[in-house]
């Protein structure tokens, strides 16, 4: 069956509709990664999104247990240049095409995605949406001219409870905005005895748990949409020590009077080499975000830029000068992607201790 991708500047892409048998509206991304693929679209940072991906042939592996960086994805589409319709790997459990149906989400095979990547590194995301062959175009662009993207995202994903997840050492509390499942596997791994809380938690709730340690998780959006979140941190920084990761960097950042803004088509890969500003050190990474810190913005008296991107020298990382805190852009859980940023974990650790001692 014939699937239409359109994109809002009138651009139209022919492919083979798989997965779910559903037409949607979503901003179109791509990710660069040559693995991952149910990583990535259970990633809940694709909240919203229409995925592309680079990588030629999606699905070769099929879909198993283990990879799940949410249970309910909430990404809006797929897009690939060839799907695997064979899945082969002892772990496969079902096919990315079977897995597509359950979770009702549409993919499109067969078109040019290196075209389609080529038109939004020139141009920039956009909206973009899935139309049967058949469906009135121009009533379909007049329709995907005015919708209007939610800014809600955060709330569409967070946990609305609190929830535990119990272990044996340090008290954690993990500020879910999205997170994925891989930041509370590694905190896990380290012995963490962790709370997840909702995105909206307030600074008091949390300091009433008297945690070692905050973890600022990912999640999707602009996070100028996420103004309580912001208040939070103002209310808990220099009482723990907080570790960021992507949108819970950008929060941070906020909270501390930088500004951010979006970015012409974002990061999202595995391959994206970080340096760190004191040593050199050049870690590659696992990224997926589509707004960024603003450097020029960076009050040197309360935050100091620790890593930045070797390719276009945006901000990846910032430390507080003050307090106990530290932030990165990418993702040191590395699901998928290199595990060069693991000791950042191991750093948080580390930081919780020596902050204990104090005391």
């Amino acid at each position: 069956m014939k699937r239409l991708l359109i994109l809002e500047d009138g651009t139209v892409f022919e492919g083979k509709a798989f997965g779910a048998d559903v037409n949607v509206v979503g901003e179109v991304v791509f990710t660069t990664s040559m693995t991952g693929y149910q990583e990535t679209i259970t990633d809940q940072s694709f909240n919203g999104q229409i995925i592309t991906f680079t990588y030629p042939m999606v699905g070769n592996y099929g879909i198993n247990r283990d990879d799940y960086e949410s249970i309910s994805p909430t990404c809006k589409g797929v897009v690939v240049k060839e799907q695997a319709r064979l899945a082969s790997n002892w772990r496969a459990q079902m096919t990315l095409d079977e897995f597509l149906k359950r979770k009702g989400i549409p993919g499109i095979a067969g078109i040019d995605t290196r075209a389609l990547t080529r038109k939004l590194r020139s141009v920039g995301t956009m909206k973009a949406a899935f139309v049967d062959a058949d469906d009135d175009l121009t009533h379909e662009f007049d329709q995907l001219k005015a919708t209007v993207l939610p800014k809600n995202q955060v709330a569409q994903v967070s946990t609305t409870k609190p929830y535990p997840s119990p272990g044996i050492g340090r008290n954690v509390v993990v500020v879910d905005f999205g997170l994925k499942h891989s930041i509370l596997r590694e905190l896990s791994k380290r012995h963490c005895n962790l709370t997840v809380l909702p995105y909206n938690t307030d600074a008091e709730t949390i300091l009433e748990l008297s945690p070692d340690g905050v973890m600022l998780t990912n999640g999707p959006g602009d996070p100028k949409d996420v103004p309580e979140a912001i208040e939070m941190i103002q209310g808990i920084q220099g009482k723990v020590p907080i570790f960021g990761i992507c949108l819970g960097h950008q929060l941070f950042a906020l909270a501390n009077g930088a500004d951010t803004y979006k970015m012409k088509f974002g990061h999202r890969g595995l391959n994206h080499p970080v340096r760190e500003v004191a040593t050199g050190r050049i870690d590659f990474t696992s990224q997926n975000h589509g707004y960024a810190v603003a450097e020029a913005t960076v009050d040197p008296e309360k935050l100091l830029v620790t890593h930045v991107e070797v390719n276009d020298g945006s901000v990846e990382g910032v430390r507080h000068r003050q307090y106990p805190a530290f932030t990165v852009q990418y993702h040191p859980d590395a699901a998928p992607g290199p595990h060069d940023g693991l000791h950042l974990f191991d750093e948080f650790m580390e930081l919780m201790d020596a902050w204990k001692e104090q005391d």
